[in-house]
């Protein structure tokens, strides 16, 4: 298995997190015997210190236990913290970020056309372009990318700088939200947002793009969302 040499993220550190994976995805069940580190070393293509230095990583953590003459067994799991639900319609998207109540980290604000698709709707005139972290216990957990149209970010500057966008605009009546949008892909982390969330270069990633309009089709809000993939889970209801 080929690692990341371009990662800032050392290389045991990258073999902790793939060992963390298969333990919390049930590849490597509680009680099982790990493969011998020269095994694991050849698979990786490192030496047999680095694979060392990621045991040792674990059994810091409680997962994993080197036990003399016998071998290194899977002794713990692997936290779970997938509380980020993405939602699938505006109600609840707007109560989940109402009850949420991120942390957010502001990077910057302009002035700005947005990236709409031929589908997304009619433009407004202008937008405030504001790119900002969402943290939750100081933890970030998602980097979003946001075009609000201009005539409505001046009714409520203060609020949309400090709070977050969607409950406010899902409260308004002038313009009201005539059409919500959204679409996910399954992507990696490039440099800036694996550097913005604290995570390995190419970690997996979710990416949401929402799209608001208005009756008269215009596009008041463009949301590119970026959440780290180990906090996020889909729900669905599958109607029979």
């Amino acid at each position: 298995m080929d690692l990341n040499s371009e990662s800032h993220v050392p290389k045991y550190a990258q073999i902790a997190d793939i060992f963390r994976q298969r333990i919390a995805r049930g590849i490597w069940a509680k009680g099982l015997r790990l493969p011998a580190n020269e095994e694991l070393a050849a698979e990786f293509g490192v030496s047999r210190v680095t694979i060392r230095q990621a045991v040792e990583l674990l059994s810091r953590e409680g997962v994993i236990e080197a036990q003399q003459g016998r071998g290194t067994f899977v002794t713990g799991t692997v936290k779970q913290d997938r509380w980020l639900k993405v939602e699938t319609t505006l109600s609840d998207l707007a109560e989940m970020y109402r009850d949420t109540s991120p942390e957010i980290i502001n990077i910057s604000e302009s002035r700005t056309d947005a990236p709409l698709l031929p589908e997304d709707g009619k433009p407004a005139s202008k937008y405030v372009f504001m790119r900002r972290v969402h943290s939750r216990q100081k933890e970030p957990y998602c980097v979003i990318s946001i075009y609000l149209d201009e005539k409505i970010f001046r009714r409520h500057p203060k609020r949309f700088r400090n709070e977050t966008v969607i409950p406010i605009l899902n409260d308004l009546r002038d313009p009201e939200i005539a059409r919500a949008r959204q679409t996910l892909t399954i992507g990696t982390a490039d440099l800036e947002v694996a550097r913005l969330l604290k995570v390995p270069l190419n970690s997996p990633v979710a990416e949401v793009r929402r799209v608001f309009s208005s009756a008269d089709q215009t596009v008041i809000y463009l949301g590119e969302v970026t959440y780290r993939g180990d906090f996020v889970r889909i729900d669905m209801d599958l109607r029979p």
